[in-house]
């Protein structure tokens, strides 16, 4: 009898073993999301809050510097200024309130995007507004949706707002509007949106090139675009060298050798740009242009001053390299890196971020070794 028992026992054991295999099987994770808000009258906090119980995501908080304003003092009179502003000269800077520090610089990590947003007087709430502006770049090529909290207005203008400040991105889907009305069923009205977005589940297109130009390289985040798409099936066949010259003090440019599919539109284009003009030439920008142009990318991380040197603005005959591996060349870890990570091995990016596992695409480095996966 005590044989049967320990029979029946281990049988027992090796089922629940097999059990809990099954249940600690890697499930596929979707494309990583940050849920970016601001909230005033804590409406847009409670939105979040519900929405990320459903959704696991990254969360950052948009805050205004000066928190001693009542926008909605003397009839409104303070939100309506600011508003006003921005309606006046919506491409200066100086035409948005100040925001504090955001704790997330950097959005090259997330390739899903969610803003939640008020309305204010039919528009974005101003705050908010500054918060696109500074980053909205940064989301060229993203997948991104929009949750806008107002009282009874439409958000019609929010959305007309949003388009505005991320115009390269990829809209996920028609934007949720919560209101008044609706707030406490908001729960069950993000379980029936969030399955009607269209998120990047992996990161299944290149979003990386690089420029390289005498010994020096820069990464360069494209958009999502079939001028991108094409040029990214010609590098990946070979890097391409193109000779580029200074022109109009703004930009270096010249002929690819080759068209790519064109998507005109009017650009003011900024330092960092890379833009395609009339099908078959590249132009790199370290000052400002406006004109009709196709959008390509932007050079990650450099200020005006160092895009100048690294375009070598003002002279001719510049020989760019355009690839997608960097070239520079990378024997180890980054330095900055803490020796506990240099010596403990792992997955890294170049920057020294480290990863889950190795990417698909690109340079990473896997216990002090640089590997390239192609």
């Amino acid at each position: 009898m005590k044989q049967i028992m320990m029979l029946l026992a281990a049988m027992l054991l090796t089922a629940c073993s097999k059990d809990n295999e099954v249940m600690a099987e890697p499930v596929q994770e979707a494309g990583k999301t940050l849920v970016v808000y601001y909230s005033y009258t804590n409406k847009c906090h409670e939105i979040v809050t519900t929405l990320t119980s459903q959704l696991t995501a990254d969360v950052m908080r948009i805050e205004p510097a000066d928190k001693t304003q009542r926008y909605e003092a003397n009839n409104y009179a303070i939100g309506t200024a600011l508003l006003n502003a921005i309606n006046a000269a919506p491409d200066d800077a100086a035409s948005y309130p100040a925001i504090d520090p955001v704790s997330i610089t950097d959005l090259s990590a997330y390739q899903n995007i969610i803003i939640v947003t008020p309305l204010w007087w039919s528009q974005m709430a101003a705050i908010m507004q500054t918060y696109l502006f500074n980053y909205g770049a940064q989301m060229a090529g993203k997948h991104v949706a929009l949750i806008v909290s107002s009282h009874s207005s439409g958000i019609s203008g929010v959305v007309a707002d949003a388009e505005r400040l991320v115009p390269n991105c990829t809209w996920m889907g028609n934007a949720l509007w919560i209101n008044a009305s609706n707030h406490s069923n908001r729960a069950s009205l993000i379980q029936d949106w969030l399955p009607t977005l269209n998120f990047a589940e992996t990161q299944t297109t290149m979003d990386k090139m690089y420029i390289t130009i005498d010994g020096q390289t820069q990464a360069v985040t494209l958009v999502d675009n079939q001028a991108t798409k094409t040029l990214v099936e010609k590098l990946q066949q070979t890097p391409v060298t193109v000779t580029l010259n200074s022109s109009g003090d703004f930009e270096i440019w010249g002929t690819l050798g080759f068209s790519l599919p064109t998507n005109n539109e009017q650009i003011n284009a900024q330092p960092g740009d890379v833009i395609l003009y009339n099908g078959s030439n590249i132009c790199i920008f370290y000052g400002t242009n406006s004109w009709s142009y196709t959008r390509l990318g932007k050079i990650d991380g450099l200020s005006e001053n160092q895009l100048r040197t690294f375009l070598k603005a003002g002279e001719s005959n510049i020989t760019v390299t355009l690839s997608l591996s960097n070239t520079t060349g990378i024997n180890g870890l980054t330095p900055s890196l803490p020796t506990s990570l240099r010596l403990e091995g792992g997955i890294y990016t170049i920057s020294g971020q480290r990863l889950a596992q190795a990417p698909t695409r690109g340079i990473y480095i896997e216990n002090g070794i640089k590997k390239l996966a192609k």
